[in-house]
């Protein structure tokens, strides 16, 4: 299933067919960024060094630079189709490397002067990494706490004083952007983000706190750092003065969509490396393959899959064709996927039953993969924090965004993966969309039109009555209760939110198919399969996909897997 398909390769095809290339068959004993040579490097809590020379050579950091300053990202989908590459290989590998750099570019980019820009983008063009620096232990998300001050000193300079805490690639990046207090008052204007070359900083005002180890992701170098007195070059701020949540509330729009679609490929190698150890182990006089309830737990992660790729997909398109929505649609990305994501390992490792605790073969790297899924749910922004970035922005939305005329459904475009996409307009990125929802009106107006089969048009009705519902619900929220105070019922209204939006996806993907659609893009069977473990996940129901929903999913599951195909919509040839 490919859905849409288009017209010819893009470019983000072609490189990620020759970074597939490049890393070659995971299963080689002789690859040396194969299974095993990756596996030995989680033991040794280390980076996989022949990995970063493969993507040093592929130059993946161009990826993370505009084309305008000399890169190749042009849009957020083709990224996040390069690095779901570098996931289904080594998670550590794709947030070690790339991931990483990428959060901290995102911010030169939507906020930097050109000079800095220019800057930025040299370093990463000749190979440097970036570190993003938010976090401090004591403030965890709550960025408006953060304790690191960048205030003038007798010269006029910036000096910097507290500390950086639990960020990758801190210890060995070359350029570095950091989120400080730059006015002693507090207030919305009291933090900036500033863009440090790291080899300019004196070091006796920079103390290195080492480096934090993890249980998941145990390559990715987590450091800390320390300033005393640390002066900072003129003309370091992003931005004006004072805007540091702003830049940053604009940048994430842009990771939380990413990152979860990135870490796809680790559901995908997950998902390949239990059918593996299903077909090859054998209970009750057969393999454990060809038991029912085994059948039925890999077709319902094949669908959580696609749920996933669906909902990030549209999301990933949206921020080209409606910016000005992205901020709703990138914090329900944040706050579902990751969970899908994580459930799923989770039950796989359930059918891989007490063989799963053996350290060799299969097993050892499906254990590693189940730690490394975990910090995708925390890393970056909560589930939590991502749910109070869409109660302010519910009432409004309920009022105003889903029945009026001022809100048009998504373009068409928005439906159609893989198809040409315009740049990305970053200066339209805003903090709140206004009230503007263009993907749940698309469910609304796609419902209205759509002349599909019984079971697709309940779907729909039935998300459109939690649509419904919805605003029932946003309409007695007390405006004085929608951030970190708000009840308990008021976070599952924003998650409640998600999960239209979600629905929305996946029936938008649905209606928008090309003509000629054939084999299984063409059935129904994979929309209503997301679906139904949407809902499932949503703690609608509790119970299995139905066998006229799992017998199709298992039947195309297993033959990309024979095939050597990813799991996702894009279905391509792949190595893991």
């Amino acid at each position: 299933m490919t859905l849409p398909s288009s017209a010819g390769p893009t470019r983000a095809d072609t490189r990620v067919d020759a970074l597939e290339k490049l890393f070659g068959d995971a299963g080689d004993p002789g690859n040396p960024v194969g299974g095993g040579a990756v596996l030995a490097a989680d033991e040794r809590g280390e980076m996989l060094a022949e990995g970063e020379r493969l993507l040093d050579g592929f130059e993946l950091n161009t990826h993370f630079v505009p084309e305008r300053l000399g890169g190749r990202f042009h849009d957020l989908e083709g990224l996040i189709d390069v690095m779901r590459a570098v996931y289904r290989r080594d998670p550590c590998l794709g947030l070690g490397y790339g991931a990483g750099s990428f959060m901290a570019a995102v911010n030169v980019w939507t906020s930097g002067s050109h000079d800095q820009q220019t800057r930025f983008a040299e370093r990463l063009l000749t190979g440097d990494r970036a570190a993003c620096a938010y976090h401090e232990l004591a403030h965890g998300n709550d960025l408006s706490r953060a304790g690191l001050t960048a205030l003038p000193g007798p010269d006029g300079l910036l000096r910097l004083n507290g500390r950086k805490e639990v960020v990758a690639n801190l210890d060995r990046a070359g350029v570095m952007v950091l989120f400080a207090r730059t006015d002693p008052a507090h207030g919305g204007r009291s933090h900036s983000q500033l863009v440090l070359d790291a080899d300019t900083l004196p070091a006796r005002a920079v103390r290195r706190l080492g480096r934090f180890r993890t249980v998941g992701m145990r390559g990715v170098r987590l450091a800390g750092v320390e300033f005393v007195d640390c002066p900072v070059p003129a003309g370091s701020v992003l931005g004006l003065p004072g805007l540091g949540v702003e830049t940053a509330m604009r940048s994430f729009q842009l990771t939380r969509i990413a990152l979860p679609g990135m870490t796809v490929g680790l559901l995908d190698t997950a998902l390949r490396t239990a059918l593996r150890g299903v077909h090859a182990r054998r209970l009750y006089g057969g393999a454990v393959a060809d038991l029912p309830l085994s059948r039925s737990i890999l077709a319902e992660t094949f669908a959580d899959l696609l749920l996933a790729d669906a909902f990030t997909t549209v999301a990933a398109r949206a921020a080209h064709l409606a910016p000005g929505a992205t901020a709703v649609y990138a914090a329900a990305v944040k706050s579902l996927v990751p969970k899908i994501l994580m459930a799923a390992v989770y039950r796989l490792s359930e059918l891989l039953g007490s063989q799963f605790y053996l350290r060799s073969g299969e097993r050892s790297l499906f254990q590693k993969l189940l730690r490394d899924v975990q910090p995708s749910a925390f890393g970056h922004a909560s589930r939590v924090s991502c749910e109070l970035s869409l109660l302010p922005q519910l009432p409004i939305t309920a009022r105003r965004g889903w029945h009026g005329a001022d809100t048009p459904p998504l373009p068409a475009e928005t439906f159609h993966p893989g198809q040409p996409l315009p740049g990305l307009r970053l200066a339209e990125l805003a903090i709140t969309s206004r009230g503007r929802d263009p993907l749940s009106r698309s469910l609304i107006e796609g419902a209205a039109a759509a002349r599909d089969d019984r079971e697709i048009a309940a779907a729909a009705y039935a998300h459109l009555a939690d649509l419904a519902a919805l605003a029932r619900g946003a309409a007695e929220l007390p405006p004085g209760l929608l951030g970190p105070a708000a009840p308990p019922h008021a976070f599952a209204l924003a998650r409640q939110w998600t999960g239209v939006l979600a629905a929305s996806a996946c029936l938008g993907l649905w209606w928008h198919r090309p003509s000629g659609t054939a084999g299984f893009a063409a059935d129904p069977a994979w929309t209503l399969a997301a679906l139904h473990r949407l809902r499932a996940h949503l703690g609608r129901h509790h119970d299995p996909l139905p066998a006229s929903l799992t017998e199709p999913l298992y039947a195309e599951l297993t033959g990309r897997f024979t095939a050597g195909l990813t799991f996702d919509l894009s279905r391509r040839p792949t190595g893991a």
